[in-house]
C-alpha cells in the first residue's frame, strides 16, 4: 500500500513540474512580461493538453509563492519575482548563520565590482554620462545606486544575479549603510575616466568601508 501511495505521489509531482515548465515555456513563447495577463484555466488546459484541475493546482502553487496574482473579475497576472515570498521563505531556511550572511554580502560586493569593471571596459560613453547626470540630480540610497549600476552594465545576466542576491540580503534585514554622495560621484568619475584602480579603491574603502591591507 505504501508503495502505491509513493508511486502516485511521484507521478503527481512529475505532472505538476511538467505543467509549470510548460507554462514557463508558453509565457516565453507569447512574449509575456511582468504585469501581463496569462490565459484562463480553460485556455491553459487546452494549450498545455492537461486537465483543468491539474492546471488549477499548479496556478495555486505559483500564486502562493507570489509569482502570479489573481485579481477578481480581471484574471491572473505575472508578478515581479522580487515581490514574492519565495526569497523570504528560502532566506528563513538558508540564511541562518552569520558566516552565510557574510558570504552573501561578499558575493554581492564581487558582483558589484564586476558590473563596475564592465562599465569601464565595455560601457557606452552616453550611458555612463547619463548615469553620472542621474546621480548628480537625484536623491538615492546605496540600493538604488547599485541597482542603477547593475541595469547600466552591459552584462544583463550580472544584473539578474545582482537582483537575486540583493533580494536575499534584504531578507536578512541587514543594514546597508549609504556612503556620502561625493563617494558615489567619485566612483562614477573614475568610471568615466576609465581609471579602474581608483574605481576599485573608491568602492572598497570609501563606499564599502573595508580596511586597507597593511
Amino acid at each position: 500500500m505504501n508503495g502505491i501511495l509513493t508511486t502516485n505521489s511521484n507521478v503527481s509531482s512529475k505532472i505538476y513540474l511538467e505543467i509549470v515548465e510548460k507554462l514557463r515555456a508558453m509565457i516565453d513563447a507569447d512574449g509575456l512580461v511582468l504585469g501581463d495577463k496569462i490565459p484562463s484555466e480553460r485556455e491553459l488546459s487546452d494549450r498545455l493538453s492537461v486537465g483543468r484541475s491539474s492546471v488549477r493546482e499548479a496556478l495555486r502553487a505559483l500564486e502562493l509563492l507570489g509569482l502570479i496574482e489573481t485579481r477578481r473579475g480581471e484574471g491572473t497576472f505575472i508578478k515581479d519575482f522580487q515581490e514574492h515570498r519565495l526569497v523570504d521563505l528560502l532566506g528563513a531556511f538558508f540564511l541562518q548563520d552569520q558566516k552565510t550572511i557574510d558570504d552573501l554580502s561578499e558575493t554581492k560586493h564581487l558582483i558589484e565590482l564586476d558590473c563596475l569593471k564592465l562599465l569601464i571596459q565595455r560601457g557606452q560613453k552616453e550611458k555612463i554620462d547619463q548615469l553620472l547626470n542621474w546621480a548628480k540630480n537625484h536623491s538615492f540610497d546605496d540600493s538604488s545606486f547599485f541597482e542603477t549600476i547593475a541595469i547600466t552594465n552591459p552584462n544583463k545576466l550580472l544584473e539578474r544575479i545582482w537582483r537575486v542576491i540583493h533580494s536575499y540580503e534584504r531578507s536578512t534585514k541587514r543594514n546597508v549603510i549609504t556612503a556620502e554622495v561625493d563617494d558615489y560621484l567619485e566612483l562614477l568619475d573614475s568610471i568615466q575616466l576609465k581609471d579602474e584602480i581608483r574605481m576599485v579603491e573608491t568602492y572598497l574603502y570609501r563606499i564599502r568601508k573595508l580596511s586597507k591591507p597593511l
